[in-house]
C-alpha cells in the first residue's frame, strides 16, 4: 500500500513540474533541468519519508518518472 501512496504522489508531482514548465516554456534549458532535479530531489524526499528505504524509493521514484513520462508522450502524440 505504501508503493501505490508514493506512486500516486510522486505523479502529482510530475504533474506539478509538468505545469510549471509549460508556464515557462521560455525559459533556458538549464533553468528548466535545474527545475527538474529540485523536483525530483522532492519526489525523492517525500517517497523517502513514506518507505523509510533509500533503493526502494529511488527504485519507485525512477519508475514513477518513466511512467509519467511514456504516458505524457503518448497521449500528447494523440492529442495533437
Amino acid at each position: 500500500m505504501r508503493v501505490y501512496v508514493v506512486m500516486m504522489l510522486q505523479f502529482i508531482i510530475w504533474s506539478g513540474f509538468t505545469f510549471i514548465e509549460w508556464l515557462s516554456k521560455h525559459d533556458q534549458l538549464i533553468y528548466k533541468v535545474i527545475m527538474f532535479f529540485i523536483f525530483f530531489y522532492l519526489a525523492f524526499l517525500i517517497g523517502h519519508k513514506v518507505t523509510k528505504s533509500s533503493k526502494k524509493t529511488l527504485f519507485i521514484t525512477t519508475l514513477s518518472l518513466v511512467i509519467y513520462t511514456s504516458l505524457h508522450f503518448t497521449l500528447e502524440h494523440f492529442i495533437h
